[in-house]
C-alpha cells in the first residue's frame, strides 16, 4: 500500500481537492483507495456527502480500541458512491485528542499500525490532515511514504509552507528515513504578478522537492464539491482536473522509480 499525506499548516490550499481529485483519479484506474480525514472540520467527510455527527462511528473510535486488527477497524470504514473509494471518516470529536490522550504512550502510530492491518485491501491511502501540529498530523506523517504539500501560488501562503517545513524538520530527528516531500503549488492563476512570483520563488527555493507544474484556478473544483463528487467524475476534461492528472503521473513514477 503507498500512503500520501497531504498537509500544510495553512488552511485554505487546497489539501481537501488535492486529496478528493488524485482519490478520483486512482480510482479511475481502478486502484482501491482509502480516505482517512484527520481534520476535526470533516470537509472531505462532508464532500462525500456524510454528516459526520450522524455516523455511528468515525476516526475518533480508532483511538478508544483496545486492539487495533482488521476486525476492528474495518466496522470504523465507510463506502462511497464511487467505486474504488471507502473513507474513514471524521469528527469534531478529534479536536479533544491531544487534550485527553496526547500524551499517551503510542498515540502517534496509531494510522500507521491501522494501515498495517489493511496492507492487502487497498492500494492506496490518502490522508487529509487538519492544518494545524498535533496528534492527528503526527499520526499522518509517521504512516506515509510521501507527505504532498499544496500551496497556493501567493506569498502569505509561503509563511505556512516554511512552518510545515520545520514541522518536518523536527519530526526527522526521530526517523531513520528522509520524508519524501513533494509540494503541489495550486491556485495558480497565469495572468496574475503574485502567482508567476510565488510560483518561480518556490521553483527557486525548493527546486529538488517542488511539482514543476501547477494546478490553475478552476471554478469546476468549486461546482464538484457542491454536487459531492470527485472533480475527475464532475468535469473530467477541465484543466484543473488536467493538471492532477499530470501530477499523479508525476508521483506514479516517483514511486516506480523508487521501488
Amino acid at each position: 500500500m503507498i500512503v500520501w499525506s497531504i498537509a500544510n499548516q495553512k488552511g485554505g490550499v487546497g489539501k481537501t481537492t488535492t486529496t478528493i481529485t488524485l482519490a478520483g483519479l486512482l480510482s479511475e484506474k481502478n486502484k482501491r483507495v482509502l480516505l482517512i480525514d484527520t481534520d476535526p472540520h470533516a470537509s472531505l467527510t462532508t464532500y462525500l456527502n456524510y454528516d459526520s455527527e450522524q455516523l455511528p462511528r468515525t476516526l475518533f473510535d480508532l483511538f478508544q480500541l483496545q486492539a487495533i486488527n482488521r476486525d476492528t477497524v474495518k466496522p470504523l470504514i465507510l463506502k462511497t458512491e464511487y467505486k474504488n473509494l471507502d473513507l474513514l471518516p471524521s469528527h469534531m470529536s478529534l479536536a479533544t485528542l491531544d487534550r485527553a490522550m496526547g500524551n499517551r504512550g503510542g498515540m502517534g502510530l496509531m494510522l500507521k499500525k491501522t494501515l498495517a492491518c489493511l496492507e492487502e485491501e487497498y492500494d492506496y491511502a490518502l490522508i487529509d490532515c487538519p492544518p494545524i501540529l498535533g496528534v492527528m498530523m503526527v499520526n499522518a506523517l509517521a504512516a506515509s511514504n510521501r507527505i504532498l504539500i499544496p500551496v497556493q501560488t501567493e506569498f502569505l501562503a509561503m509563511k505556512g509552507l516554511e512552518r510545515m517545513v520545520r514541522t518536518l524538520q523536527i519530526m526527522q530527528k526521530s526517523r531513520a528515513s528522509a520524508f519524501k516531500v513533494c509540494i503541489v503549488p495550486t491556485m495558480y492563476d497565469k495572468r496574475t504578478r503574485a502567482s508567476l512570483e510565488t510560483l518561480q520563488e518556490l521553483k527557486v527555493r525548493y527546486p529538488d522537492q517542488v511539482w514543476t507544474s501547477a494546478v490553475p484556478i478552476d471554478t469546476k473544483f468549486r461546482d464538484a464539491s457542491l454536487k459531492h463528487m470527485p472533480p475527475s467524475y464532475y468535469a473530467k476534461n477541465c484543466r484543473g482536473v488536467f493538471a492532477y492528472k499530470t501530477l499523479l503521473s508525476y508521483l506514479e513514477r516517483l514511486e516506480q522509480d523508487e521501488r
